[in-house]
C-alpha cells in the first residue's frame, strides 16, 4: 500500500500561524494534523503501508522534511519528500508524486482529520470517501445509484444534488491507472480556472467503466481555518480522553486545576490556573494565574493573568492581560 499526501498549499486561512509552521505540522491535541491523517489512515487500510509520499513546497525546509520522514517511520513506512514548485491544482499536486504512485494507493490531503469505524474493502476498484453535510455548496459532492456505485462528481453544485461531500480522501486498486489518467491531463492541457484537477481524472476512469464507492466516515474534521481547527483539537481531546499520552513528562503543576479532556506536553509550568476543557498545551510553556479552556497553545509560550478561550497561540507567544479571544503566530506579545 502507497499512501500519497499533497500538502504543498501556503495555507493561507490559517494565517498568521502558517506564517512559520506549515499548516499539516499545527498541532491538535499535542500531534500535528499530518501526523494524527497519517495514523488514522494506516489504521484504517487493514495492510501494511509500504511507502508515505508527502507532496511539500520547496520553501518548507529541512526541519519540516525531517519530521515528515519521522512520521512515515513511525508507521513502520518509508517516507519520501516530492515537491510542487507551483499551486496548479490537485491532480498535478499528486503526480508531483508520480514515482510513488503504484499498486494499490490511497491519496489524502492533508487538511482534513477524520474518524471511522471500519477497514477499507482494498478489493474495490476504487474507494472515494465522503460524509453527509448540510450545506455542500463549497464542496465536491457525489451521487450514487441504487447498487451504491459514484454516477457522478459536481463540484460546489449551488443547486441541490446530493449532501455527500469529498472529504479528499482516495483508494485506487490500480495506482499505476490512476498515473496514466492524471499523466492524460497533464499531457494534452485539460485544466478548470486555471489547474489540472483530480476530478476530471475520476470522471474519465468513471467513463472507462471503473466503479467506485463510497467510504462514509463516522466525523469528518476539518482544520481549515483558526476556529475549525481549535473545534478539531475539542473533537480530537475527547476521542483519546481516556490515554496517557495526553499528559507529558516534568509537568509542574502549583494550586491549578485541570479540567479534562486536556493535553499537556512535557515541561509545563502551571501555576494558579483553571485549565481545560479542550486545552491543548505545547512543551515549555508557563503559565500563571489563569484561565483557559477550549483553546491551542503552542511550544515555548508564557501566559499570564489572562482569560483565554477559543484561541490559537502560536510558538514562542507571551500574553499578559485580560479575557480575549486570539489568534496569534509565534513570537507575539500581547499586553492589555
Amino acid at each position: 500500500m502507497q499512501i500519497i499526501i499533497p500538502m504543498a498549499g501556503k495555507g493561507k486561512r490559517m494565517r498568521p500561524h502558517t506564517l512559520t509552521t506549515a499548516k499539516p505540522l499545527i498541532p491538535v491535541g499535542g500531534k500535528p494534523i499530518v501526523q494524527r491523517l497519517v495514523e488514522d489512515i494506516t489504521k484504517v487500510c487493514g495492510q501494511k503501508v509500504e511507502e508515505i509520499a508527502f507532496v511539500i513546497g520547496p520553501d518548507f525546509g529541512a526541519d519540516v522534511e525531517k519530521k515528515l520522514i519521522q512520521v512515515a517511520e513511525s508507521q513502520g513506512a518509508k517516507g519520501t519528500i516530492h515537491y510542487q514548485k507551483e499551486a496548479l491544482g490537485t491532480a498535478h499536486a499528486i503526480m508531483c508524486a508520480k514515482d510513488a504512485i503504484k499498486g494499490k494507493t490511497v491519496v489524502a490531503f492533508a487538511d482534513t482529520l477524520f474518524k471511522a469505524d471500519f477497514i477499507m474493502d482494498t478489493n474495490q476498484e476504487g474507494v472515494i470517501w465522503v460524509q453527509k453535510i448540510e450545506d455542500p455548496r463549497q464542496f465536491g459532492v457525489v451521487k450514487l445509484n441504487s447498487n451504491n456505485d459514484i454516477t457522478d462528481f459536481i463540484e460546489k453544485p449551488q443547486e441541490f444534488v446530493s449532501d455527500l461531500a469529498i472529504i479528499g480522501i482516495y483508494y485506487f486498486k490500480d495506482g499505476d491507472n490512476l498515473k496514466k489518467e492524471l499523466q492524460y491531463l497533464l499531457d494534452n492541457k485539460i485544466m478548470e480556472k486555471g489547474e489540472y484537477q483530480l476530478t476530471n481524472a475520476l470522471e474519465n476512469m468513471k467513463q472507462k467503466g471503473l466503479k467506485f464507492k463510497p467510504g462514509q466516515v463516522t466525523e469528518w474534521l476539518d482544520c481549515g481555518n483558526k476556529d475549525a481547527t481549535v473545534y478539531t483539537n475539542q473533537r480530537v481531546l475527547e476521542f483519546d480522553k481516556n490515554k496517557t499520552e495526553l499528559k507529558g513528562k516534568n509537568i509542574k503543576n502549583t494550586n491549578s486545576v485541570i479540567i479534562e479532556p486536556c493535553y499537556i506536553g512535557d515541561d509545563v509550568q502551571l501555576m494558579n490556573c483553571i485549565i481545560g476543557p479542550h486545552v491543548s498545551i505545547g512543551s515549555n510553556t508557563k503559565i500563571e494565574n489563569s484561565i483557559l479552556k477550549n483553546s491551542i497553545i503552542q511550544t515555548d509560550t508564557k501566559i499570564k493573568n489572562a482569560i483565554v478561550a477559543n484561541s490559537m497561540i502560536g510558538i514562542g507567544a507571551e500574553v499578559t492581560g485580560k479575557q480575549i479571544d486570539l489568534s496569534i503566530s509565534d513570537y507575539t506579545q500581547i499586553i492589555v
